[in-house]
């Protein structure tokens, strides 16, 4: 008999690419999320098309102070379209209505509320059946030159707040994910990130959203003192150092992580627009990828003895700050999906 396809964790596709660095003088312009969607229905390897969709409930694309109506509206839209709707990003960040999490306590005060409404929508997304599984992402919304001005105490306050906003979750029925990225202050590198985690002390309400690109950049040291670092500062790619270094750091972060983006980089930085450089996100068969996307996937979707965690029920592809011209591309998302759906034979399982 032959071995059924994997059919777990379902494969989504980020809308946000199409506004995060978008929309801003000199930065190209937003593409809508109706095209971002169309894209992703589209796509399709060997019969088989992405499962869903994970967004930020942002404007252009969606209002985080929509009414119980739009939220309808917006689960119709996705749903019509075959697709279910996943993790969402909450819009925690001063441009969006929020503020810095280590900030003044009208700062946090907005902070939370912002992380309030955004479980709020993934509750009723949720009961409207149109999200089956999916966290609410958070980040620390402050930069990490502002944060080094007085790292134990900016941390501390953080802490507090994520706390805070743990609750909040919890009241919804939802848990949150900090996004481990080098342009957060706090969680702008692994030992920073890891810190702030146990800090909080939640595990079930608060966990980790990996992004295959960011992490390499953790793995690096970017953005942080040199003892963070886990490669030598002359690092050729050696495969043994390397592997070394992917074992070290998902050994301490894999326990907390609940989300996972796929992604490609190519150990550089990049930003756009308004958002602070961080990891650059690359196509999946970039030749100038340092990642082996199948393989490297691995690190984070098995456990020390190389079984499947099963931790979350759906992965999704990453590719912040892409051009237009790449988004707008079909090829590119018949690409992606290919990438992905070797990701789901090599770590997933059947259900």
């Amino acid at each position: 008999m032959s071995t059924p396809d994997n059919n777990h964790p379902k494969l989504h596709n980020a809308m946000w690419p199409g506004i995060v660095g978008k929309g801003t003088p000199g930065a190209e312009p937003v593409l809508d999320f109706d095209t971002m969607l169309d894209l992703t229905a589209r796509a399709e390897v060997d019969g088989v098309r992405f499962d869903g969709i994970d967004m930020n409930l942002s404007a252009p694309h969606f209002d985080i102070d929509s009414d119980d109506d739009a939220v309808l509206r917006l689960a119709d839209k996705v749903h019509r379209r075959g697709l279910f709707i996943g993790s969402v990003g909450a819009p925690v960040w001063a441009p969006t209505g929020g503020g810095p999490a280590m900030g003044s306590e009208d700062d946090r005060r907005r902070y939370l509320t912002q992380v309030r409404k955004a479980c709020a929508i993934a509750q009723k997304l949720r009961a409207h059946g149109v999200r089956p599984h999916g966290i609410v992402r958070i980040d620390s919304a402050c930069s990490v030159h502002d944060w080094a001005a007085a790292p134990a105490e900016n941390t501390r306050k953080i802490a507090a707040t994520f706390s805070e906003a743990a609750r909040i979750a919890a009241d919804h029925g939802e848990r949150l994910a900090a996004e481990g990225e080098i342009c957060w202050g706090g969680m702008h590198s692994w030992k920073h990130m890891l810190q702030l985690l146990e800090a909080v002390g939640q595990p079930d309400l608060l966990g980790f959203q990996a992004d295959m690109a960011h992490t390499l950049l953790y793995m690096l040291g970017h953005n942080a003192p040199k003892s963070h670092r886990i490669v030598p500062r002359h690092f050729s790619w050696e495969p043994q150092r390397f592997h070394a270094a992917m074992k070290k750091m998902t050994k301490a972060l894999r326990p907390w992580t609940v989300d996972f983006h796929v992604a490609q980089n190519d150990a550089t930085v990049k930003g756009s627009g308004t958002h602070d450089k961080t990891g650059r996100h690359c196509l999946p068969n970039d030749i100038n990828g340092k990642l082996n996307i199948a393989r490297d996937a691995g690190y984070w979707l098995r456990d020390g003895k190389g079984q499947p965690t099963r931790k979350f029920k759906h992965i999704c592809w990453d590719g912040c700050m892409f051009a237009n011209e790449t988004l707008l591309n079909p090829e590119t998302w018949r690409n992606v999906l290919t990438a992905m759906l070797q990701v789901r034979k090599n770590h997933g399982w059947v259900e």
